[in-house]
């Protein structure tokens, strides 16, 4: 669950501190999802060897975002994919792993056993 239930308008208009650096749990996921922006998750895909997000990505970070935050627990990813009108292959070139998806989207660590299933 997530520390503090936020809704998804909130999360896309919350914006971190001015000189506030960016925060990453040992696991590599946004230790606190309010400092997330889309600047931000365009910054992460670029890490990742991504490039720049398209339509596509960001309909898929979007739904993942909002079932999140409405649901406090991982979406699954074949819903989110049909949800979206994209076929699995197509998601995992998107993003490459469900872990990826997280971190660009910006949410917390989802657990140990959750994250067994991300790659």
């Amino acid at each position: 669950m997530p520390e503090a239930h936020v809704t998804i308008a909130e999360a896309a208009t919350a914006r971190p501190a001015a000189a506030a650096p960016i925060a990453f749990d040992d696991a590599g996921f946004l230790a606190d999802p309010r400092a997330w922006t889309p600047a931000l998750a365009e910054q992460l895909a670029r890490l990742d060897g991504m490039g720049s997000l398209g339509a596509q990505h960001w309909q898929v970070i979007d739904l993942v975002r909002e079932r999140w935050y409405r649901l406090g627990a991982l979406p699954v990813m074949r819903l989110v994919c049909r949800a979206v009108q994209v076929d699995p292959q197509a998601a995992h070139r998107l993003f490459r792993s469900c872990r990826s998806l997280w971190r660009i989207a910006g949410l917390p660590d989802p657990g140990e056993e959750a994250r067994a299933y991300m790659n």
